[in-house]
């Protein structure tokens, strides 16, 4: 029994193997004669460090941009940041295989093959996307012509100027660079001209729209050496709407507010001084929302910047006005306060309220009548002409002190007061409209024209 057992494992063992050895057989034989070309068959003798056509001269690479999407565009970072598919195309001679058709390598075999050296010289931030594999793409073409294919995102500095904020238009650019390869090994070039790049006509950004785009081949000189460089240039520009409605709109309703003081009586102090200090500080608050979402560090003088300044100001400017108003209005009360009592004081000290009346009846000679019933008539006549003399003169000396005294006071007060400070109120609902409006022209015309 033991032997039979023995016998049977045997044989089952060299069925196994000869199986086996005729399994591999027969794939090996359909690989040499169906699969033309294999990988194996490309990859012998190549040499991935060594890039095509060595001492021979350089490569052409053509490059072609998708732009699946420009997610964010920051101005307090000054950047954008951009998914693109980048295809790069070279031939290597050491490739070529007959036939008219193409292979398809899978990416991750991409570390047999030479590739070119080309990065993004203002990236801040970039990285290879790897869901569910790295997004590449390797495909070679029976001339040996390679597409090379990547999907990156990144983050590109953009320089702005932000003089004309929110109506301004920004030039930003996509550069493509070699590494290491200077123009005696690599040569860049467009594949199809502008038509290289594509998405932009299509793309859809929140605050921008693309306006325009042009590609560039030029140059980049370092120390050591000089380099291959593409160059993708497109105009954004602003949409102000949406700043109309956030920013322009709410602060031209603050300055008509704070017009409303004008109608109100200068008497009532509290609702007057309640509407300036309300939108003095709405508008504070409206300006530093408005900074918010823009770079402090460079000292720009925007647009918007401008705008709010010129509302602050016309609000501002408004209760100044009811501050001058109610200054003049109580300074000509005080004064009429002041003739008041001068005319009263002078009124008692003239003998109790007595008017002298003063008639000539014979030359050199006066006679007082006195208001008050008591004094006898003789007592006029019979007194003494000198001292009839004398209280004419003293009457004419008080008159004339009291004149020149309300003189000197009406010269001093009008140099400052208003004759009637209601008419500061009258004016300044005239000026202040037609200010803030022939402005407005000014400033509409200057930014939108410039």
């Amino acid at each position: 029994m033991m032997n039979q057992l023995h016998m049977l494992l045997i044989l089952f063992l060299t069925f196994k193997q000869g199986g086996c050895m005729f399994s591999s057989n027969h794939w090996g034989e359909w690989n040499d004669s169906q699969l033309q070309p294999t990988i194996q068959k490309l990859m012998k003798g190549y040499n991935r460090y060594l890039r095509p056509n060595f001492n021979e001269g350089p490569v052409e690479i053509g490059m072609s941009l998708d732009i699946a999407s420009i997610d964010a565009i920051s101005e307090i970072n000054m950047d954008y940041t951009a998914t693109i598919f980048l295809r790069q195309r070279w031939r290597d001679s050491r490739l070529v295989f007959p036939g008219n058709e193409s292979v398809s390598v899978d990416g991750r075999l991409v570390s047999l093959l030479w590739i070119p050296d080309t990065f993004i010289p203002d990236s801040k931030r970039s990285f290879l996307h790897d869901v569910t594999v790295e997004n590449r793409l390797i495909r070679i073409f029976s001339n040996g012509t390679v597409l090379y294919a990547l999907r990156i995102t990144a983050t590109i500095a953009c320089n702005m100027d932000l003089t004309k904020y929110p109506m301004d238009k920004q030039v930003c650019t996509l550069q493509l660079e070699s590494w290491g390869y200077n123009l005696q090994d690599v040569v860049f070039y467009w594949t199809r001209g502008n038509d290289s790049v594509k998405g932009l006509d299509t793309l859809r950004l929140a605050q921008y729209s693309v306006e325009s785009y042009y590609t560039s081949v030029s140059e980049a000189v370092y120390e050591t050496g000089q380099y291959p460089k593409l160059v993708l240039h497109f105009s954004l520009r602003r949409n102000v709407l949406f700043f109309i409605l956030e920013t322009y709109v709410p602060s031209i309703l603050l300055v008509a507010l704070s017009w409303i003081s004008f109608w109100i009586s200068q008497s009532s102090v509290p609702a007057r001084t309640c509407i300036g200090v309300t939108t003095v500080l709405t508008m504070t608050t409206l300006m530093m929302g408005a900074r918010t979402s823009l770079p402090n560090a460079n000292c720009f003088i925007k647009a918007i910047d401008v705008y709010l300044g010129i509302c602050f100001t016309f609000i501002f400017g408004a209760l100044l006005e009811y501050a001058c108003a109610h200054f003049y209005t109580m300074q000509h009360q005080t004064i009429e306060d002041l003739h008041r009592d001068l005319l009263r004081e002078f009124s008692e000290s003239n003998g109790n309220g007595s008017i002298p009346i003063v008639s000539s009846t014979q030359p050199n000679q006066s006679v007082d009548v006195g208001s008050t019933a008591d004094e006898p008539a003789e007592q006029s006549v019979n007194s003494d002409p000198k001292n009839h003399t004398g209280s004419k003169e003293e009457v004419t000396s008080q008159g004339c002190g009291l004149s020149s005294v309300k003189n000197a006071s009406r010269r001093a007060a009008s140099v400052f007061t208003v004759e009637n400070p209601h008419n500061i109120d009258r004016h300044a609902r005239t000026v202040f409209p037609t200010a803030f409006l022939f402005v407005n022209i000014l400033y509409w015309l200057y930014y939108l024209m410039l």
